[in-house]
């Protein structure tokens, strides 16, 4: 795989550094490219919360294209390292706050503000993304009113959740496959 890089916005073209070791598993250019082409101009102002944040791309790719704020969390110190770094590359790291913690410790614990995007890309197989993310069902004052849920998995891995399985609130409005990432979007 190439070099991580920011896409678009006031960082365009900075480096990102890589996580070391296999315990991230980054996204690619194209995915985050066509995430941030469904978001679109929304992002300008929008806060962002970038849960099992691994390099930190996707949030500091929000805050180039003009979120005002986002929070990297990650329980993995060499991520939240890595994440501390790219933010310095990157020059953002006065929009963001980030957290070397569990991200259901985080979604469990009563909200300290609302986000206009979850982001959530866990380790991969082993379900983390259906618990997370009944979890922020149960607990919805992380969400904005009108604010997303944005599940990266593969595609292997999704199954379609609803009120027989906890989720009550949340709604699956699109999905979107680029090659081994499937982007699932709920409201």
């Amino acid at each position: 795989m190439t070099g991580l890089r920011v896409i678009s916005g006031i960082a365009k073209g900075r480096r990102l550094r890589a996580v070391p070791g296999d315990t991230t598993r980054p996204i690619t250019d194209r995915t985050k490219e066509s995430l941030f082409n469904i978001i679109g101009a929304d992002i300008q102002n929008a806060s962002f919360l970038d849960l099992f944040a691994g390099t930190g791309a996707v949030g500091i790719e929000a805050l180039s294209r003009g979120a005002q704020f986002a929070r990297f969390v990650d329980k993995i110190y060499t991520a939240v390292q890595t994440i501390h770094e790219n933010l310095r590359l990157t020059h953002l790291e006065q929009y963001a706050e980030v957290k070397k913690m569990d991200a259901f410790q985080l979604i469990d614990s009563i909200p300290d503000r609302q986000f206009d995007y979850i982001y959530i890309a866990p380790p991969q197989y082993k379900g983390i993304w259906k618990d997370i993310l009944l979890k922020i069902d149960a607990n919805l004052g992380w969400l904005a009113q009108d604010g997303w849920v944005i599940v990266q998995i593969h595609p292997i891995e999704y199954e379609e959740l609803g009120e027989k399985d906890g989720l009550t609130h949340l709604r699956r409005f699109d999905q979107r496959r680029y090659g081994s990432t499937l982007l699932v979007f709920y409201q």
